[in-house]
């Protein structure tokens, strides 16, 4: 479900990266190890990214958005990404590209009219609530129910691995609001965080992405109102299948720009590295590996742009976002081994980008959907059941 959007001028689109650049440069880069270390990043950066227009680009103008197409919402994930800041652009995704869709695209006046513009400013942040100890991608084994009682929903449950978890002020729901009904007892709610019943878990201790606050969230007797469905009652898990291919998307555009970054890192590396009396990068091992990166980067950079493209148009396929998040991420994870082990010992060192940004590399091939699951939508539009 996307909204059809104009073309943008290249140079509009870079105008717009450069000033992208410039705010990581000024407002990330000199703090991000430190945020590292205390395993998450400040709620206040929320505010700071909502005011320079950093978040939820596309929402319409009457929510409080620029309306921008999709493509200036790419350009924030690629320029986090290929700096190397993992977890941030994992969060702004989530807040921007999945999140606030499916307020947009599923809410009714009332929830968007209160959310979007909060989300749009950072006033709030969004995440969303699938996961659960028992249940990963197997939606249909969630526990968590949502119970009618009189004029509200009860819902009681626990969710983990929520991206956002320690600041969100909003999360997207999902519950079990018939348990007999399999995918069609499904359904989404937002829920107000401040809601009496709603509380925080720890923060999750993570190989990778310490920055980001993944946490475990719980909710005991969480009243919320039959306004707060989100996208009609039993229809969760269709409303999700429509709303995943931007998540995906998104992913691969993440994954394909922290190629370009570590390749970028990497080739100056080798260029100024010397080894028996001449440059790493004179080694035919060292040329012909990062020829093959290059290219595989290359190919799949052209794919996720023309994903893009369609995407914009409306005509993104599940099959099509699966794949461009199967072979991108599958590439992330190749790319940060092998330019690792050309920096050496170095590599492993936490000073240099490249070992955060390896560890960084492996959730991409779990989270929205895990490499064998993409495999599997795969081969279902090919051959069937």
């Amino acid at each position: 479900m996307t909204q059809q959007a104009a073309a943008l001028d290249p140079a509009e689109i870079e105008l717009f990266r450069d000033n992208v650049r410039k705010f990581l440069e000024k407002e990330v880069a000199p703090f991000y190890d430190q945020w590292e270390k205390d395993e998450i990043f400040p709620r206040t950066l929320w505010n700071k990214m909502g005011e320079n227009g950093f978040l939820c680009v596309d929402v319409p103008e009457e929510y409080g958005g620029i309306g921008a197409p999709f493509r200036l919402s790419t350009v924030i994930i690629e320029e986090i990404s290929r700096m190397g800041f993992g977890a941030l652009a994992s969060n702004v995704s989530v807040h921007s590209d999945i999140v606030t869709p499916y307020i947009l695209h599923l809410g009714n006046e009332a929830q968007k009219q209160y959310w979007l513009p909060k989300l749009v400013t950072g006033e709030a942040v969004g995440a969303i609530g699938m996961t659960e100890p028992g249940a990963g991608s197997d939606l249909q084994g969630m526990k968590t129910r949502a119970v009618l009682e009189g004029d509200s929903y009860v819902i009681n449950g626990q969710k983990t691995f929520i991206t956002n978890g320690q600041h969100c002020d909003v999360i997207v729901l999902a519950c079990k609001t018939d348990p007999n009904a399999g995918a069609k007892g499904i359904t989404l709610f937002t829920v107000d965080m401040k809601t009496p019943g709603a509380s925080r878990g720890r923060n999750l201790e993570k190989m990778g992405h310490h920055a980001a606050d993944t946490s475990e969230l719980f909710f005991q007797d969480v009243k919320v109102g039959q306004d707060q469905v989100l996208g009609g009652l039993g229809k969760g898990f269709i409303n999700l299948m429509n709303e995943l291919p931007r998540e995906r998307l998104i992913l691969a555009v993440g994954a394909i720009a922290a190629c370009e970054g570590m390749l970028e890192w990497t080739i100056k590396y080798v260029t100024e590295r010397k080894a028996f009396g001449t440059t790493v990068s004179a080694f035919q091992n060292t040329r012909f590996k990062l020829a093959e990166l290059k290219a595989h980067t290359d190919v799949n950079r052209a794919y996720v742009n023309q994903c893009n493209d369609k995407y914009d148009r409306g005509e993104l396929s599940t099959v099509e976002a699966s794949t461009a998040k199967l072979m991108t991420t599958e590439l992330q994870g190749k790319v940060a081994d092998e330019c690792l082990q050309l920096f050496g010992g170095y590599g492993y060192m936490k000073e240099y980008p490249i070992s955060r940004a390896y560890c960084d590399a492996r959730i991409q091939r779990i989270y929205g959907g895990t490499s064998e699951i993409m495999k599997e939508i795969i081969a279902r539009s090919i051959l069937g059941r």
